[in-house]
C-alpha cells in the first residue's frame, strides 16, 4: 500500500471516532501545554533575574559589612553590622591600592518623608559620593548630579528618582524645585532616568543626597562613619576577580584581620549572583518539566489503550485485508501512523494552548514568560514520538493476527 493510502486510511479511522480520538489526545494536550508554559516561565524568570541584577550595574563588586551583636549577645546576619566605614571607601578608591577598580561609591540610607506643598511621599534617601552614577550605571533624566563641592560642604541638595518626583510633583521635570524633609529645605538639582526594579524594590522610587548631608542632617543611627554598602566598579569585566582580591586584601589589612575566613565583611561579584540565581531557576525548570512529562506519560498510556481497543473492534477488518493480500507490515504501519497522528494532533493543540496562555498570563502573574521556538519544536516531536512508542504494541498485535482467526471473530 502506498504511503498516501496509509495516511488516508489512518485519518479516516481517526475521524470515524472523533470523541474517542479527542479524549485520547487530551493527556498529550495537557502535557505539551504544561511543558511549553513551564519552560517559558523558567526562561522568563531567568531573564527577569538577569535584568534585575544588571540594573545594579555591570562589572560590579558589592562589599557588605559583617554581622552585628547587640548588648544581650544576639548576633544579626551578615550585612547588619557597622564594620565598613567611609574611610574604607576612600581607601578602596585609591588606584594604587586597588588598581583594577575604575570607581568606588559608598552608600548609607535612611527612610524619610519628603514634602512639597500639600503632597508628601515616604521613600529611601541614599547618601553617597559623586561617583555614584558611574558606579551604579545610572543616568540623569533632568538636571545634573551634585558636585564634590556639595559633598564637602554638606549642601542641602537632592536628586530624585523619576517615580518619587512623579508622586510629589506630578511630573519629573522638577529641577530647581524645593522639597522639605523634617522642616529643612532641599533643592532638587536632578532627576534620575527610569531603571525599573531590583527584586521587590523599585529603583525609581528613591532620592540621593551627598553622604555628608545624610550624616549631618538625616541619619539617626548614631554611627556617622559607618556605611551600609560599598560598590566597586571594575575597570573591565575580565578584571572583576583581580579587583575583588585587591579589595579583600586591602580591607583585611585596614581591619587588622589576618585570615580571610575571619573577615568582618563580604564581597559579592555580580557574575556569581547571576550564576547562582540562574542555577536555581534552571533546576526548578527541570523539576517542573519532569512533572509535566508525567502528564505526557499518562497521555501515551491513553494512546496505547485506545489503540488496543481499536485493534479489537477492527479485528474483522484486519482479517479481511489480510485475506485480500495485505502484508503484516501494511497493517502494522497503519495502526502506527494512526497513533502518530494522534500524537501530532495532540502536540499541535497543546502548543497552541501553551502559547496562548504564555501570551495571556504575564499580565495576570506579573512575571515574564518567554516563548521558546526550540521548546515548541521539541514538544511536537516528543508528542509524535510518544504516539509512535505507545502505538508500537497495538500495531504489532494487529499485524500478528491470523486471517482465519480474524475472520471468525464476531
Amino acid at each position: 500500500m502506498r504511503p498516501a493510502d496509509l495516511l488516508a486510511s489512518s485519518w479516516r479511522a481517526i475521524r470515524s471516532h472523533k470523541m474517542r480520538s479527542a479524549l485520547t489526545m487530551l493527556g498529550i494536550v495537557v502535557g505539551i501545554a504544561s511543558v511549553v508554559l513551564t519552560v517559558g516561565l523558567g526562561l522568563g524568570t531567568q531573564k527577569d533575574v538577569s535584568e534585575q541584577i544588571a540594573a545594579l550595574g555591570s562589572d560590579l563588586l558589592i562589599v557588605s559589612p559583617g554581622s552585628s551583636t547587640d548588648e544581650s549577645g544576639m548576633r544579626g546576619g551578615f550585612g547588619s553590622g557597622t564594620t565598613l566605614t567611609r574611610a574604607d571607601a576612600d581607601a578602596l578608591a585609591s588606584t594604587v591600592a586597588v588598581p583594577d577598580a575604575m570607581a568606588v561609591a559608598a552608600e548609607k540610607t535612611a527612610s524619610v518623608s519628603l514634602e512639597y506643598g500639600e503632597s508628601n511621599w515616604t521613600t529611601t534617601v541614599t547618601g553617597t559620593s559623586t561617583s555614584w552614577p558611574e558606579v551604579r550605571s545610572r543616568e540623569l533624566l533632568y538636571g545634573s548630579f551634585f558636585t564634590d563641592e556639595d559633598v564637602d560642604s554638606g549642601a542641602s541638595v537632592i536628586v530624585l528618582g523619576a517615580e518619587t518626583a512623579e508622586e510629589l510633583f506630578g511630573t519629573a521635570a522638577v529641577v530647581g524645585q524645593d522639597v522639605t524633609i523634617d522642616d529643612d529645605t532641599y533643592e532638587v538639582v536632578g532627576v534620575l532616568s527610569e531603571a525599573g526594579s531590583s527584586g521587590d524594590t523599585s529603583l525609581d522610587d528613591m532620592a540621593v543626597v551627598p553622604m555628608t548631608t545624610l550624616v549631618e542632617q538625616l541619619d539617626d543611627s548614631g554611627s556617622s562613619e559607618s556605611v551600609a554598602t560599598i560598590y566597586i566598579k571594575a575597570a573591565a569585566s575580565n578584571l572583576l576577580s583581580a579587583a575583588s582580591q585587591e579589595a579583600e586584601s586591602l580591607l583585611l589589612n585596614l581591619h587588622g584581620i589576618a585570615a580571610a575566613d575571619d573577615a568582618d565583611f563580604t564581597i559579592d561579584v555580580q557574575d556569581s549572583l547571576l550564576d547562582a540565581a540562574t542555577s536555581v531557576y534552571q533546576k526548578l525548570t527541570v523539576l517542573l518539566t519532569g512533572i509535566a512529562a508525567l502528564a505526557l506519560l499518562v497521555g501515551g498510556i491513553g494512546v496505547m489503550n485506545i489503540m488496543l481497543v481499536s485493534v479489537t473492534e477492527r479485528t474483522r477488518e484486519i482479517g479481511l485485508r489480510k485475506a485480500l493480500g495485505a502484508a503484516p507490515a501494511n497493517i502494522r504501519n497503519q495502526f502506527l501512523i494512526e497513533a502518530m497522528i494522534l500524537g501530532l494532533s495532540g502536540g499541535a493543540i497543546g502548543v497552541a494552548i501553551g502559547v496562548g496562555l504564555a501570551l495571556a498570563l504575564p499580565s495576570v502573574l506579573g512575571s515574564t514568560i518567554v516563548i521558546s521556538g526550540l521548546a515548541l519544536v521539541v514538544s511536537v516531536v516528543v508528542a509524535v514520538g510518544i504516539g509512535a512508542v505507545f502505538g508500537v504494541y497495538p500495531a504489532a498485535r494487529a499485524a500478528k493476527l491470523a486471517p482465519i482467526d480474524a475472520l471468525r471473530d464476531q
